[in-house]
């Protein structure tokens, strides 16, 4: 559809490890659950306020798995540029249900690790440009032309 975008911008710290599954068709996808708060200042009390909101973020592209696998921790603080997507399913009980998540595949996903103390970061967007993940990146763009729209859950 002309005229209509689908992006995600967030800064947070994740709320635990990284997760790691294989997907039937062999290949790795990642699940992130990541954190971003909203801080403010009760007018009537004073009191400092803060709200947290809780993303689930799925990350299709091998490249970025295996960074994520490697370098993430919970705690880390990261970047990540991605598509919302909702996902319609039946539970157990027959009951349908819906699934929100940030997407990160294809060619206009970032994850940027924002180090804690570090005056660097690392930047990885999910482009055909170079594939080379063999060291810790820094500024290197890593890629997989392998992406499957399979959502692990």
């Amino acid at each position: 559809m002309a005229g209509s975008l689908n992006k995600v911008f967030l800064i947070g710290r994740l709320g635990n490890d990284p997760e790691i599954k294989q997907m039937s068709n062999g290949k790795n996808v990642a699940r992130l659950s990541l954190a971003t708060s909203d801080t403010w200042k009760d007018k009537n009390t004073g009191e400092k306020k803060e709200k947290t909101e809780w993303h689930r973020i799925v990350i299709f592209n091998e490249g970025l798995v295996n960074v994520v696998q490697q370098y993430l921790k919970k705690g880390a603080q990261v970047y990540i540029e991605g598509q919302i997507q909702t996902t319609k399913y039946t539970d157990n009980s027959g009951q349908e249900k819906y699934s929100t998540q940030i997407v990160l595949q294809g060619y206009n996903s970032t994850l940027t690790m924002l180090g804690a103390g570090s005056s660097s970061s690392s930047k990885i967007e999910d482009s055909s440009m170079n594939q080379d993940n063999s060291s810790l990146p820094s500024d290197n763009n890593i890629s997989s032309n392998d992406l499957d729209d399979e959502v692990p859950f």
